[in-house]
């Protein structure tokens, strides 16, 4: 294939293409022909991320696995002697394809259940998802932050509006913990910048910074890394979010945004501050391993599958920062298929629930139960996906669990062993939750004759199912794209590490 010039820009700002050109319409749009176009947004959204998803492929397809470093690149000076600065690694590239993929599922999934404003519903969308892909893209440490914060408006305003009865709590209270975090990075960023006179990431990457500045940039960076995935014990806002967010929405915010955090920590705290993460790892070890295990507690006693399963995610992020923090290669790998893994396993997950809430008006898990008798397809998709989420062999779970732990291994046996724990946690919460809900007599009378998967639903359920499955016996589809930017990564750590 032939590279496109100016192909990440193109990925990026697709979705914001569509977005403008719904907006254009919207406005200029009266009568008869403003129902037009609410009937039309959805075709056009998901055209948009369609095609945005294909030249996610074909920068896979231009991109040359063995390189570890940025490729793609972009750079236009901006202003003030920034640059708009684009490119990915291996990185940053499964990222962006994890987001691309996503999208269109959103897409349909809202297809028919979003009844109110669908032509704002649908541009909030498209602007989230271009605002994410530059988080991934970016390589000017102003204009990453510019992402990163942007993407707080289009997500506030998603649960703001189309969430559920105490979505106006939950959107602020997301907006304030994440907002909270992010003031002190760019606090850092400044001071970063009138230290190393640029603005420009790799070389910001090989700038050495000094020890004691490093502390109080690890921390500053910290403080919005942490939340934005979130850690233990500023990960409130989390559970929050999810049950008030539309299914749509919760479903990037499990599968994209909290993967900006870890993201972050490889991205600028491994690699800028070495001598701080070296300092910090044993506090982030404890944080995770709380997390892995309290938070895996507290899912076992949700009586909502949504809030179940968003505490399930914070757990399961326990384990990127682990793998993260172990600061090995085998650790590494492990933090970044565990990523890309549960993006589509929590997904899938998110979506499951919305499929029984879509039809019962209700998240309660007392309010199921026999499911299986009138919906088997149904029952199969979820038994898969639940087993993914405990790390069953053959599923994509498996491996970023084996990974994580594998890298934790070889720095102290006894976080293997906290985590593993972890594990078992997980199984008997999730197991839980498909007993009571697929399983048992049927004693709700309303579940009389409630409908297996329709065509749409099982459209999107398919490829979710695909990556699932092949991801969890082929995981060099992942490990090898990601491998050599991860070499790279111990290489700029370990020299300092080991002094």
């Amino acid at each position: 294939m032939t590279t496109l010039p100016h192909i990440l820009s193109l990925i990026t700002f697709m979705p914001l293409l569509g977005a403008l050109v719904l907006l254009l319409f919207r406005i200029t749009s009266r009568g008869e022909d403003a129902g037009i176009i609410e009937r039309n947004a959805p075709s056009v959204a998901l055209a948009t991320s369609l095609i945005t998803f294909g030249l996610s492929v074909w920068a896979l397809v231009d991109f040359n696995v063995a390189d570890p470093g940025f490729q793609l690149v972009e750079d236009i000076p901006w202003f003030a002697g920034m640059s708009y600065r684009m490119g990915v690694d291996g990185i940053s590239l499964t990222l962006v394809l994890l987001t691309t993929f996503l999208m269109p599922l959103c897409f349909i999934a809202s297809w028919g259940v979003v009844k109110e404003r669908i032509t704002e519903y649908m541009i909030a969308f498209l602007l989230l998802e271009t605002l994410m892909i530059g988080v991934f893209c970016a390589l000017d440490i102003m204009l990453f932050y510019v992402f990163f914060e942007a993407g707080l408006i289009p997500m506030f305003i998603i649960i703001g509006v189309w969430g559920g009865p105490n979505r106006v709590y939950a959107a602020f209270k997301f907006f304030l913990y994440t907002l909270l975090g992010s003031v002190l990075m760019l606090i850092a960023i400044i001071a970063m910048i009138l230290v190393a006179k640029t603005t420009d990431v790799t070389v910001l990457l090989t700038y050495d910074f000094p020890p004691g500045m490093q502390t109080w940039l690890w921390l500053a960076f910290f403080a919005s890394f942490a939340v934005k995935m979130p850690m233990w014990p500023v990960h409130t806002w989390l559970p929050d979010a999810h049950v008030q967010a539309p299914t749509a929405g919760s479903v990037i915010l499990a599968g994209v945004l909290l993967k900006m955090g870890g993201y972050g920590f490889i991205r600028f705290s491994l690699p800028m501050f070495p001598d701080a993460s070296h300092a910090f790892a044993p506090l982030v070890f404890v944080l995770s391993i709380i997390a892995i295990i309290y938070t895996s507690l507290v899912a076992f006693r949700q009586t909502d599958m949504k809030k179940l399963i968003a505490y399930s995610s914070v757990a399961h992020m326990g384990f990127v920062t682990l793998g993260i923090f172990s600061m090995n290669f085998i650790g590494l790998q492990g933090a970044m298929f565990q990523m890309i893994s549960h993006g589509v396993v929590s997904a899938a997950l998110f979506l499951v629930v919305g499929v029984i809430y879509d039809r019962m008006h209700t998240r309660e898990i007392a309010a199921y139960g026999g499911l299986v008798r009138y919906m088997p397809v149904y029952s199969a998709i979820f038994m898969l996906f639940t087993m993914a989420n405990v790390g069953l062999p053959g599923t994509s779970g498996f491996i970023g669990e084996f990974l994580t732990m594998t890298g934790a291994y070889l720095v102290n046996s006894w976080l293997a062993f906290g985590a593993a724990f972890g594990v078992i946690l997980s199984a008997v919460y999730a197991l839980t939750l498909y007993k009571k809900t697929i399983f048992g007599v049927i004693t709700n009378p309303k579940l009389e004759g409630i409908t297996d998967l329709s065509r749409r639903e099982i459209i999107i359920f398919v490829p979710l199912v695909v990556a699932t499955i092949l991801f969890g016996i082929w995981p060099s589809l992942v490990t090898d794209i990601t491998e050599p930017a991860v070499r790279l990564l111990v290489e700029q750590a370990a020299p300092t590490l080991a002094q």
